[in-house]
């Protein structure tokens, strides 16, 4: 009887919680849309792709608990592969945004394959080895360019009708990619596959004492997470007409940790929100020099004083208290 009692009271709070989501869901949508005529679009473009990266992470770590300390290297590769595909093979940016999206993918499956049977710090320091051997092979391979990186990346014509050239048509297109990712990983959150993750990041064992492979639902959700991060790093290489080292770094991976911590681990919104107050940082921060890094940390210290759940984690827990 305690257990029913507490499902049925359950329900109306998810209920409402599902709601709650679907309205800022709605929010976000109508800001996105009419953002680039007030804001800048490229500015909102690559805070967009930046926040599909973070909610990617966020999936991996924030619902499966699983501390990826390399993920920069499947955004770089797939910025990497669209950018070769588009410039060199002459593909047209949906197919080479496809490709860079399953290079990420298959890349995925590999590190996946050979970190995931690890736990914990062991796990991260995998991925960052891993991270960083791919750094210093791009750095070294002919089709990279290395520092130079492949620049001068054409937009083309999104299914041989829309030309790209233009901001607005390219900024639609990265928010609806931006959009079909956050969907994805709504959709996978709120499935029965999602709830066997929160299980396992909250007790591993008892989830295998309940019969789950455990280690499958991790590889798919690292794969998963992988994949969208390379959807992230390949629209960005169509947007900045650039694939660069930058994007393969460890700092990479260390900004998405910030934007996913700061925004709220494990929340819908959070790294949304994480993604763009970082990039705003960067953005009006950048004529400060070298007080820049300084700046931010005093920054991320207050951030994290004042909010200790995220900024939608903490949000989230305000509404909830009674009044």
């Amino acid at each position: 009887m305690p257990m029913r009692e507490q499902t049925t009271l359950g329900a109306p709070e998810r209920s409402a919680d599902i709601a709650h989501q679907r309205i800022a869901f709605a929010i976000m949508v109508a800001f996105f849309g009419l953002a680039p005529f007030v804001v800048y679009p490229v500015f909102l473009m690559k805070a967009l792709c930046f926040a599909l990266f973070a909610c990617a992470f966020n999936l991996l770590i924030g619902y499966g608990g699983l501390l990826s300390f390399g993920h920069a290297m499947f955004l770089g590769t797939a910025g990497y592969a669209c950018a070769h595909a588009a410039k060199v093979w002459g593909l047209t940016p949906e197919l080479a945004i496809l490709f860079g999206t399953a290079s990420a993918a298959l890349l995925g499956v590999v590190v996946g394959l050979l970190a995931i049977r690890r736990q914990g710090i062991y796990f991260a320091m995998i991925t960052l080895a891993l991270a960083q051997m791919l750094f210093f092979f791009y750095l070294q391979t002919p089709f990279t360019h290395g520092e130079d990186g492949i620049q001068s990346v054409p937009r083309g014509k999104l299914f041989g009708l829309l030309d790209l050239s233009g901001v607005l048509p390219m900024y639609y297109l990265v928010l609806a990619v931006f959009l079909a990712g956050f969907l994805v990983i709504y959709r996978v959150i709120h499935s029965p596959f999602g709830q066997v993750l929160k299980a396992i990041r909250e007790n591993e064992p008892r989830a295998i004492s309940l019969g789950y492979r455990t280690d499958q639902y991790k590889l798919l959700a690292f794969v998963l997470s992988a994949t969208l991060a390379g959807l992230a790093g390949s629209t960005k290489a169509i947007v900045f007409q650039l694939a660069s080292l930058t994007d393969v770094h460890w700092t990479m991976s260390g900004e998405v940790v910030l934007m996913t911590l700061l925004g709220g681990l494990g929340t819908v919104f959070g790294p949304v929100v994480g993604a763009f107050i970082i990039v705003t940082m960067e953005n009006y921060l950048s004529e400060l020099g070298q007080w820049v890094t300084i700046s931010q940390g005093i920054i991320f210290v207050a951030c994290v004083l004042a909010f200790r759940r995220g900024v939608i984690g903490e949000l989230g827990h305000w509404l909830k208290k009674p009044l």
